[in-house]
């Protein structure tokens, strides 16, 4: 299982740690539909990681990358790699975490990159912006998303969006109150 350090220097695992600080983060919101916060969050760090390490690629332009263009969403989709525009962008959505607008921001990117990867077109949640979403939260939990590397060769290897993926499910459906297995069924099984 894969290992961070959190701030007291104890080691825990990555899917733990996150989901016992989404929780805190939620206050208000019912879990069954604070996990499509969350799970988007996720999934938006992801083809984000994956669209920079390509992006870095294709400027150093070395090997097969020679005299490819960066800003080109055909050479992404060659890669099978979803084009992310600048504003949806995780680098620059994480910049703006501690500001108000940020569920606004984030409802924006999740439409701009439907709109430019029509695969994805309705499936995205557009959230983020509901005022009993507090924002201040949603940037902390920003940050935290933020510090994980969901897209490099590492990560790929252990399957760290699975995993998140398969933990976050099995949690929600337990703080929903339902028994797991009517959502989700353990991995062991």
């Amino acid at each position: 299982m894969t290992m961070i350090k959190n701030n007291s220097n104890k080691k825990e695992n990555i899917e733990a740690q996150l989901f016992k600080a989404a929780d805190k983060l939620r206050k208000n919101i019912d879990a069954a539909e604070y996990k499509h916060i969350v799970l988007g969050l996720i999934f938006l760090k992801y083809i984000s990681d994956s669209f920079d390490e390509l992006h870095i690629k294709l400027k150093e332009g070395k090997d097969k990358y020679e005299g490819a263009d960066s800003e080109d969403k055909d050479e992404y989709k060659a890669e099978n790699v979803f084009w992310v525009p600048k504003n949806a962008r995780w680098f620059y959505l994480h910049s703006r975490s501690k500001l108000p607008t940020i569920g606004k921001d984030l409802d924006e990117a999740m439409e701009i990159i439907e709109k430019e990867n029509p695969m994805l077109k309705g499936i995205l949640p557009k959230v983020y912006a509901k005022p009993n979403l507090d924002k201040a939260s949603l940037g902390r939990l920003i940050d935290l998303i933020g510090d994980i590397a969901l897209s490099d060769e590492a990560a790929k290897s252990k399957d760290i969006l699975g995993k998140v993926y398969e933990y976050f499910l099995g949690e929600f459906a337990l703080a929903e109150g339902k028994k797991g297995g009517q959502f989700y069924t353990p991995k062991q099984l």
